[in-house]
């Protein structure tokens, strides 16, 4: 990701954040403390404001997106002893063709590749559920498979 920083006389600095594309974050921050957030979707476009954060807002906000309060697992870098294969929660549409079918009827595995482990439905979870387990609309099936396998499933369950 490139970034751009400008000095904006009379202001403070404006830093322009390469997102996707030629998408871009502007970020400028006040000599005040105060930051503006806008989002410009090309180079030709017009800089849409999408917030203003006091200088404290801004650094807990910093500080949350930095890994602070909660450090997440990059996939993408993380090794693990299941080889491709990744655990995932998918929610089940409405409109989900296995809405009020058993696992086994689904067939699950052989369409898409992946093994339900559980199944959360509202606060209960039915772990290791058996072939005749029914799907619900709304359930969360815990999966383990390739993010391919769960890309599968995905077009299989969700509206």
């Amino acid at each position: 990701m490139t970034i751009y920083e400008t000095e904006v006389p009379g202001v403070g600095h404006k830093f322009e954040l390469e997102i996707d594309g030629d998408e871009r974050l502007v970020v400028i921050i006040h000599h005040d403390g105060k930051r503006d957030v806008y989002r410009r979707p090309d180079p030709d476009a017009d800089s849409e404001q999408l917030f203003s954060l006091t200088g404290k807002q801004a650094r807990q906000l910093g500080s949350i997106l930095e890994g602070a309060y909660f450090q997440p697992v990059e996939l993408d870098e993380v090794e693990v002893p299941l080889g491709e294969s990744i655990i995932e929660w998918t929610e089940v549409g409405a409109d989900a063709p296995v809405v009020g079918q058993s696992i086994a009827d689904c067939d699950i595995r052989s369409r898409t590749g992946v093994s339900v482990m559980a199944i959360q439905r509202g606060e209960e979870t039915i772990p290791n559920p058996g072939p005749d387990a029914t799907i619900e609309t709304g359930d969360v099936l815990v999966t383990l498979g390739s993010r391919e396998e769960h890309s599968a499933l995905s077009d299989l369950v969700e509206d």
